[in-house]
């Protein structure tokens, strides 16, 4: 039997190359950790497809098993799931970010 949830999630990371879910929305993180992950990717000019996991408890039930990653938020690129805030500023300040952000606005 399908879960609708799992689906949901899945459609997100599927059909856009770079999907965050947060804490909050892009517009009014609710987190300093989303917060900082938004910072990000606006700072590399990233369209990014966004699911606020705050109003239904069952989507962090969901999404933690599917991405085995027990923290919000979650960053996927391209459909592979890059970290959350602490690895995607690292990642940034390293600049091995930049490069799969590129990729994924040219596919």
């Amino acid at each position: 039997m399908s879960d609708p949830i799992h689906d949901e999630i899945k459609k997100l990371i599927d059909s856009n190359h770079i999907a965050l879910f947060m804490k909050g929305t892009p517009e009014m993180p609710r987190c300093g950790f989303s917060a900082g992950v938004v910072e990000v990717l606006k700072k590399h000019n990233a369209p990014f497809a966004a699911m606020d996991v705050l109003p239904d408890p069952r989507i962090r039930q969901v999404l933690s098993p599917y991405s085995h990653w027990p923290t919000i938020p979650q960053l996927f690129i391209q459909g592979k799931l890059i970290g959350g805030c602490d690895i995607v500023r690292e990642m940034d300040s390293k600049g091995e970010l930049k490069p799969l952000i590129e990729a994924a606005m040219k596919s």
